[in-house]
């Protein structure tokens, strides 16, 4: 790490604090280092934030461990490989998950150190509308205090915390949040999972690999509420498939917490009542931007009714006080609330303080993933709603198993894209199905360069392949289907 000395008492004066060391504060950090700007990094606990040690990171870990589970019963079951599951050495399987955060942990302190970056272990709070109070830092002989003036800015970028639910106290054993759902003393015979967005549908996912009993509420009328509806279809259905009892439209009335679990009641969507015990509880229903202790008021700054802090200027990403800049969880929708997206944002509002012009960052191009089993992914509008901001629309559909490859897999899923109608611009594409996280990239780009299907269906995609779906949709679309018409 870096650490360069600053003395006691005195006011710091570099060009930019960024308070916060998660994806958006540390990507901000490492671009504006790298444009020549004296960056002071503040973050009480670890660079990284909760992506790298209680998010993405771990969790996809786990979950390829899961992947390994299952394909173990696929090739016996489907393939007739005499493979045998002994059992999962969880102590093991945690070493190994650990170790990939530790070591992108070194990878992230190494490299701000390397960029120049000085990173302040303690709390900031605002001081004024360029100055910032740290406390808790750590000295050789005791915890100190440091004050800094930000020459040309501010980076807010403190992150978010797991929601819960009134009444429902998380205790980090028997009710937990995504914070605290990865760290289990072993595995679970059986978990009830509140919420049905992507966290809770990838638990879910990941237990049911494991082979505990799980059961999935969620109160909208379907899971993954917020991607297109065949998306939630098709998910529901792997998920059922596998053995995971999805309970859309249904809402926890109470929970009780025993000595060796928790028994709920549920109201299903039929208006019945349903009791469900389980050894955990895991409360997904959602996060909230995390502003206490930063004293935004000293600044002359406010939250909204959710508690977010909105940028006046979404091409500049900077507040109503000039300077003080917003990246990552603590910006209200559009921004997604996804790590890659506070990646492009660290970005601008990094190239923002040092002149240079940026493209602001353009949100329905942005790509969103579930990494279940089956997976989903997709970028754009969905069906709905494009249609439901006035785009006549054409709109493909095709199952993976429709392709050879996809019948490989046998995993089902779908490719689905939405576009203007007449061959006009494509809007949406949304995947179902196995390792479909590694093909929104192409439809990414199909998005955001405004393609139009007659575009993409000019370029020959691989065959045997996944991504041979996406090609005939857009065959299709393009008035050249194959196997389409």
């Amino acid at each position: 790490m870096n650490t360069q000395v600053m003395s006691a008492g005195a006011t710091h004066t570099p060009d930019v604090v960024v308070i916060g060391g998660g994806t958006g504060g540390y990507s901000t950090a490492l671009r504006a280092a790298a444009l020549g700007l004296d960056v002071v990094l503040v973050e009480r606990d670890k660079v990284g934030g909760t992506c790298l040690h209680r998010g993405c990171i771990p969790s996809k870990a786990m979950l390829h461990a899961a992947e390994l589970v299952d394909g173990i019963v696929e090739a016996r079951e489907r393939w007739g490989v005499k493979a045998t599951l002994d059992s999962v050495d969880w102590p093991a399987l945690v070493a190994t998950r650990d170790d990939i955060v530790t070591r992108n942990h070194k990878g992230v302190e190494a490299h701000l150190a390397h960029a120049g970056v000085r990173v302040v272990r303690g709390s900031a709070r605002l001081t004024g509308a360029r100055t910032v109070r740290v406390e808790g830092v750590h000295t050789e002989s005791a915890l100190g205090v440091r004050d800094f003036a930000a020459r040309r800015g501010i980076v807010l970028a403190t992150g978010s915390r797991p929601r819960t639910l009134p009444g429902l106290v998380p205790d980090g054993r028997r009710v937990v949040t995504s914070d605290d759902a990865l760290f289990a003393p072993g595995l679970l015979g059986s978990v009830l999972v509140l919420g049905g967005g992507a966290i809770g549908a990838e638990y879910a996912s990941f237990h049911r690999s494991m082979g505990a009993e799980v059961t999935l509420v969620e109160a909208a009328d379907r899971i993954v509420p917020l991607e297109d509806a065949d998306v939630s279809r098709h998910l529901t259905r792997g998920l059922k498939k596998r053995g995971v009892d999805v309970q859309a439209g249904a809402r926890l009335l109470d929970a009780e917490v025993l000595e060796n679990g928790v028994r709920a009641r549920v109201r299903t969507a039929r208006g019945e009542t349903r009791t469900v015990e389980a050894e955990r509880l895991l409360v997904a229903v959602g996060r909230a931007p995390v502003t206490e202790g930063l004293d935004l008021s000293a600044a002359g700054l406010t939250t909204d009714e959710r508690g977010f802090v909105a940028p006046a200027d979404w091409s500049r990403l900077e507040t109503a006080v000039p300077g003080i800049h917003v990246v990552g969880d603590l910006l209200p929708p559009p921004s997604l609330g996804l790590a890659h997206a506070s990646f492009a944002e660290g970005m601008l509002v990094a190239e923002t303080l040092a002149g240079l012009p940026s493209a602001p960052v353009d949100y329905a191009a942005v790509p969103r993933v579930t990494y279940s089993s089956p997976q989903t992914a997709s970028v754009g509008l969905g069906e709905a709603e494009a249609r439901a901001r006035g785009h006549e629309v054409d709109v493909n559909t095709m199952p993976l198993t429709a392709v050879a490859k996809g019948m490989v897999h046998g995993q089902g899923g779908m490719v689905k894209v939405v576009a203007e109608a007449g061959g006009g611009q494509v809007l949406g594409v949304h995947l179902v199905g196995p390792n479909v996280s590694e093909m929104i990239a192409e439809s990414q780009l199909i998005v955001g360069w405004d393609a139009q299907p007659s575009d993409v269906a000019r370029h020959v995609h691989a065959h045997p392949t996944l991504s041979e779906a996406v090609g005939e949709v857009f065959l299709t679309l393009a008035g050249r289907g194959l196997h389409q018409q």
